[in-house]
């Protein structure tokens, strides 16, 4: 197992980072984790139970998008980006709108910022999902 471990983080390494982190299980393998014993509910048979299973996902996923950058939050000068959405009736329904910037505040975990735009907006599309299941209740 630590020689896959190796070989993956050795291949890893010349790819993109929004290459290299393309579902919840990638990101586990990429910081070493197990996603069985990563997720607070092993059955999620609620709504509640669900968004909580989300947001783990969604803190392990950021953590391996960026890549050991910690966000400074006493540093008004160091940017923190998240992506945000759309909830519209009908349609498409919930959506990646764009992202944002905060130097000093967030309106989300502080855990869920990424240190570029491009992640922001990577994280905000390829888990669209994972975010709706956090964010919109009862869908």
């Amino acid at each position: 197992m630590e020689l896959i471990k190796w070989f993956y983080g050795y291949i890893k390494s010349f790819m993109k980072t929004s290459t290299k982190v393309q579902s919840f299980e990638e990101a586990c393998v990429a910081l070493g984790l197990n996603p069985a014993e990563e997720l607070p509910y092993s059955v999620a048979t609620t709504n509640r139970q669900r968004g909580i299973n989300a947001v783990a996902k969604l803190a392990i996923i950021a953590e391996a998008l960026n890549e050991g950058w910690k966000p400074d939050w006493s540093n008004w000068n160091e940017r923190k980006y998240y992506p945000y959405f759309d909830k519209a009736a009908g349609g498409s329904g919930f959506s990646f709108d764009d992202f944002y910037c905060d130097a000093s505040y967030t309106g989300v975990g502080s855990r869920l910022v990424f240190r570029t735009a491009e992640l922001a907006r990577y994280a905000g599309t390829q888990f669209l999902e994972i975010y709706r299941e956090w964010m919109v209740f009862g869908e």
